[in-house]
């Protein structure tokens, strides 16, 4: 839609327009649609439509607007007030394995950090449902009036709760599943004739922690399932306000690599700084207090094989080198927080430990490292930070998920209330003594990376975001024909949660 365009639906209703409307209008990627709300909404006494009345935050859904930012960027700087210091932007790190790991990788470890996730996970489940031992059924089997009602022969219901250990297809197509609690294992049948059930037991992976209610077979051996419950979140949360401000989240910047977006990255960092004659870009700019990178800040060295031909930065320290020089731009009121992701300079097994200090002594104190998973508190505001490596697992294994929707199965994280449910798959996971993965606390928000693509949806009140990356299609990527949506930034207001990316790619 051209400025001519623009013009003439306002002109036509009785209205003028300002240039700078004009121009943020027509960079917006739905355009008529802008228009459209600007008209339904706009006061009756306004004769000029100036850049104030459009309200972004209010446009289309309550999820996302998105912002064109073009890359030609005439520089405006504005100045930072004394009282934009980073101790007005606190921080609270409220979980995180960083200085914390115990895992050697014994055996007994292994068992410990089973049995906790089955605890924490069951406890959650045992709120909703009394389940009883799977030990007591087997038991029971050679009475199998012993779980009828009293005189009638009829079966009751009966619960369980159980760690998934086996998911297989009869010739009928129905879904057994094995399930095991600390007492024995059990099996389950979902029916294909129960639709919703079976739906839902599509979506059921290895290793997830689920109740299920249900009658026995006559010879006691089997549970035919008539409900499965979901540690999930609870459907009474409420959406909370948060604090003032906004709060970037950004990931997979793979400094370092032949196919990292420079360019465009750098006209990010000038947006930071104030640099722009585009008022609205501007607004937002002095509203920044976070800044979060959600894992692979640099491309690494020897993570596949061939990385050294797609290397700008063969040195994985000069890489990080670079990275703290572009912090070293960013204004020092804006706090910024790293988390690492399987391109760090960290162990592979998760959940991953900060960066060394080698490293981090390069970065200016307005940088906070964290580890991989860690919860953080922005003023009031709970993020979650996860690279996300467990969206491989979920893609492979259930139905919806793909990487060109990488929300969808930050949304099974969330009925899970597990980050990386599936043990010995793609994601290494390390045993350590407490499963760091199950979300005891329920964040505001969830912020994933890893899958090169944005992401913003709604679940239950908790704000789900992938932030897509500063990296072009790769070779892998283009093989596996994943094309991502780089240089595309989330920016999430405080006090609402609302989400506007910003496009830093045109």
């Amino acid at each position: 839609m051209n400025e001519v365009d623009v013009l003439t639906a306002f002109i036509e209703e009785g209205y003028q327009i300002s240039p700078e409307a004009v121009e943020l209008i027509c960079s917006h990627c739905s355009p008529k649609e802008l228009i459209n709300h600007v008209l339904e909404t706009i006061d009756i006494s306004v004769l000029v439509i100036g850049i104030e009345h459009l309200d972004l935050g209010s446009f289309g859904s309550d999820v996302s607007n998105i912002v064109t930012l073009q890359s030609s960027m005439p520089i405006s700087s504005f100045v930072v007030s004394d009282q934009d210091s980073l101790c007005d932007n606190p921080l609270t790190i409220l979980s995180d394995i960083s200085d914390n790991s115990t895992c050697v990788g014994e055996y007994v470890e292994f068992v410990q950090y089973f049995r906790n996730r089955y605890s924490k996970l069951s406890d959650i489940i045992r709120s909703r449902v009394n389940a009883r031992p799977i030990e007591s059924l087997k038991k029971n089997r050679s009475v199998s009036s012993s779980v009828g009602r009293r005189g009638t022969g009829e079966q009751s219901e009966i619960s369980i709760i159980g760690m998934i250990s086996n998911i297989k297809s009869t010739s009928n197509g129905h879904k057994v599943l094995e399930v095991e609690d600390p007492t024995g294992t059990f099996s389950v049948l979902v029916r294909t004739a129960d639709k919703e059930l079976f739906e839902l037991a599509t979506h059921l992976v290895l290793d997830e922690v689920v109740g299920f209610t249900g009658t026995l077979t006559n010879d006691g051996k089997l549970m035919i399932v008539q409900k499965i419950i979901l540690p999930d979140l609870p459907n009474t949360m409420s959406r909370k306000g948060g604090t003032h401000g906004k709060a970037i989240l950004t990931s997979d910047v793979h400094i370092g690599s032949s196919t990292f977006l420079e360019e465009p990255w750098e006209h990010f960092i000038e947006f930071l700084k104030g640099n722009t004659d585009n008022e609205a870009l501007a607004d937002i700019s002095r509203e920044v207090r976070y800044l979060l990178i959600a894992g692979d800040l640099v491309d690494g060295i020897g993570i596949y094989p061939g990385q050294e031909k797609e290397l700008n930065i063969q040195d994985i320290y000069d890489q990080y080198k670079r990275a703290a020089e572009y912090c070293e731009e960013i204004p020092k009121h804006i706090r910024i927080v790293i988390s690492p992701g399987n391109h760090d300079a960290v162990r592979q097994a998760e959940p991953q430990p900060k960066l060394p200090e080698r490293i981090r002594a390069d970065f200016p104190d307005n940088v906070t490292f964290v580890g991989n998973p860690a919860m953080v508190d922005l003023d009031g505001a709970r993020v979650l930070l996860y690279h996300g490596r467990s969206i491989d697992d979920l893609v492979a294994a259930v139905p919806g998920v793909s990487y060109h929707a990488p929300t969808k199965g930050m949304v099974e994280m969330m009925k899970f209330r597990h980050l990386s449910p599936i043990y010995g798959s793609r994601v290494s996971i390390a045993p350590e003594k407490q499963d760091h993965f199950v979300l005891n606390q329920v964040p505001d928000i969830l912020h994933c990376g890893h899958v090169h693509t944005i992401g913003v949806e709604w679940y239950k009140n908790v704000l789900l975001i992938n932030s897509g990356t500063w990296q072009s299609q790769t070779e892998f990527q283009k093989r596996m024909n994943v094309v991502p949506t780089p240089a595309q930034v989330p920016v999430v207001d405080l006090s609402t949660f609302k989400t506007t990316i910003l496009r830093f790619d045109e």
